[in-house]
C-alpha cells in the first residue's frame, strides 16, 4: 500500500477516535509513525509537536506536519483530510441528534463519562512527549517547571518555549 493511502486510512481511523482532539491521540500517532513505520525519530516527532503548538491555529496542525515530513505536501494534505474529514462528518450528524435529545438524562451521563477519558488521553500524550523530549535530569526539571508555570499562571506558552530555547542554546539543557 502506498504511503499516501496508509496516511489517509490511518488518520481517518484516528479521526474517529480523537475524543479531545488530535493531542489526545499523540501516543498512538507516535506509535504509528515512529515505532511501527520508522518514518521519524521520537525527537523529530516531539519537535514537530512543538512547532505545531507554537504556530497559531488548531492542534491538528501536528498531523499536517507529520504528513509533510513523511510524504511532502501531498502527505500533509492527505493526513489533514484524513484527520479532519470523518470526524467532521460524524460531528455534524451527532450534533443534530444531540440537539434533538437535549433534555434526555443519558445525554448528561455520556458527557460526564467522556470527560475522564479525554483527560486520561491528554495526560498520556503529555507523558509520551516528555519521555521523547527529555534525556537528562536538567531537561526533566525544565519540563516539570514549565508545566507548573503553564498550569498556575496565564503566561503565554510562547514565552515558556522561548525560555526553553534560550536554556538549550546556552547548553543548560
Amino acid at each position: 500500500m502506498s504511503v499516501l493511502l496508509s496516511l489517509l486510512g490511518t488518520f481517518s481511523l484516528f479521526s474517529l477516535m480523537a475524543v479531545g482532539g488530535a493531542n489526545a491521540l499523540l501516543p498512538e500517532i507516535h506509535r504509528y509513525v515512529v515505532e511501527s513505520n520508522g518514518w521519524m525519530t521520537g525527537t523529530e516527532f516531539a519537535a514537530l509537536f512543538a512547532i505545531a503548538q507554537a504556530a497559531p491555529g488548531p492542534n491538528v496542525l501536528v498531523v499536517s506536519l507529520i504528513g509533510w515530513k513523511v510524504a511532502g505536501v501531498p502527505g500533509a494534505l492527505v493526513s489533514t483530510l484524513g484527520m479532519c474529514g470523518p470526524s467532521s462528518l460524524l460531528s455534524f450528524y451527532v450534533a443534530r441528534l444531540w440537539q434533538r435529545f437535549r433534555a434526555s438524562p443519558w445525554r448528561r451521563v455520556i458527557e460526564r463519562g467522556l470527560a475522564p477519558v479525554t483527560i486520561g488521553l491528554v495526560l498520556g500524550s503529555a507523558w509520551l512527549l516528555s519521555r521523547s523530549a527529555n534525556d537528562g535530569w536538567a531537561s526533566w526539571l525544565l519540563c516539570g517547571a514549565t508545566a507548573m508555570v503553564a498550569w498556575k499562571s496565564r503566561l503565554n506558552p510562547l514565552w515558556l518555549l522561548g525560555a526553553g530555547a534560550l536554556l538549550g542554546w546556552l547548553g543548560l539543557v
